[in-house]
């Protein structure tokens, strides 16, 4: 009895220690550092390549896309005629699309536009998708005429202390009993261009920046990386050019 509670004892005290590891050696060690910082750097060069070549894919794909839409007007023709030259219907399309800018500039150009216009505006749908069409082609067409985005507005919302980029396009006058209110109406693109809430905001209430509507068209498409970092009100810009400089005061 007594021998079976010394091993048991025995048992007991070589369970209650466990066998230690041995300390890691040092060339171990160096490894796993040398392979974190290989590691890091390799992750780094590669996102560096990938945030590189991102913009430059993403402008060849579109570039290739419009090229190949374009192209498919006028290959199909050529393909029919028995001539297979890459590029020849893109060029054919652009040539296509300076001779109607040159034809829609005279006045018979015009009139058949005008007649095209009034037989869309006609038909049930297709109407609403050609004057929202209709309406950012205007915005930044040269001629700049009276349907186009009047110019770039910056109003408060949705709440105090931000603000939101848009659009005057038109101006309306509210008759209340107090008298007249003058107000514009601003359009704010909300997930797309030709996606966007209207407001009626009181025109004093109005930030005009220094911005053209392309540059504001810019904004919009660009999601806003292309913010100038400096905005100034019309208002700003026109009252310091009409201070009178120190030195005539002195004077």
């Amino acid at each position: 009895m007594a021998e079976d509670k010394k091993e048991s004892a025995s048992s007991s005290a070589v369970q209650e220690d466990p066998v230690k590891s041995p300390p890691p050696s040092p060339k171990s060690s160096t490894r796993k550092a040398c392979y974190a910082v290989l590691q890091s750097w390799v992750s780094k060069k590669f996102m560096t390549g990938c945030v590189v070549l991102f913009p430059m894919a993403v402008t060849f794909f579109i570039t290739w896309w419009f090229i190949q839409f374009v192209d498919g007007f006028f290959s199909p023709i050529y393909e029919r005629l028995g001539i297979d030259i890459f590029g020849l219907g893109f060029v054919t399309s652009i040539t296509f699309i300076f001779f109607v800018g040159i034809f829609a500039s005279s006045w018979l150009g015009s009139t058949v536009f005008w007649l095209g216009e009034w037989f869309i505006k006609r038909m049930p749908f297709v109407k609403h998708l050609y004057s929202a069409s209709k309406q950012i082609s205007s915005a930044i067409s040269p001629d700049q005429n009276t349907n186009a985005f009047k110019e770039v507005a910056i109003i408060r919302h949705p709440r105090i202390g931000e603000y939101a980029i848009g659009f005057i396009t038109s101006s309306v006058t509210l008759q209340r009993d107090h008298g007249d209110e003058e107000l514009c109406s601003i359009f704010v693109p909300t997930n797309h261009l030709y996606i966007g809430d209207v407001f009626l905001v009181n025109s004093n209430d109005i930030i005009r920046p220094n911005l053209s509507v392309r540059e504001g068209i810019e904004i919009i498409v660009s999601v806003g990386m292309s913010m100038p970092q400096v905005i100034s009100p019309i208002e700003r810009i026109t009252r310091q050019s009409d201070r009178i400089p120190q030195n005539r005061m002195l004077k």
